[in-house]
């Protein structure tokens, strides 16, 4: 099964990390990396793209309909949802008081 991480969070939570915290943190990417699964951190420009009821509107801009920036993400293959958990519970964002939203992707392919 594959996942998409989405990693949610800010500076003030990354800064608030002591530099061992920020290397154990980098190490886990690493690890997920290492696995084969696609990590990325994302830049802050923010694009959103609307097409309600055919009325187009792209905006410019972070949604903070949770508080929290996206940061970056990741799409990992793994058995279960619990093996995902272990893998990002200690990666940057899930360290600097961000969050971690997993999903599973379907396979549209089959």
């Amino acid at each position: 099964m594959k996942f998409l991480c989405l990693a949610y969070g800010d500076e003030d939570g990354w800064n608030g990390l002591s530099d061992e915290e920020k290397q154990d943190a980098l190490a886990q990417d690493k690890v997920i990396q290492d696995r084969g699964n696609f990590v990325s951190a994302v830049q802050p420009a923010v694009t959103a793209v609307r097409n309600w009821d055919n009325n187009l509107q792209v905006t410019e801009g972070i949604d903070k309909t949770h508080g929290l920036p996206l940061a970056g993400f990741s799409v990992i293959e793994a058995a279960n949802v619990e093996e995902v958990v272990n893998l990002v519970a200690d990666t940057p964002c899930a360290r600097a008081n961000g969050v971690i939203e997993i999903r599973q992707l379907w396979d549209i392919n089959s």
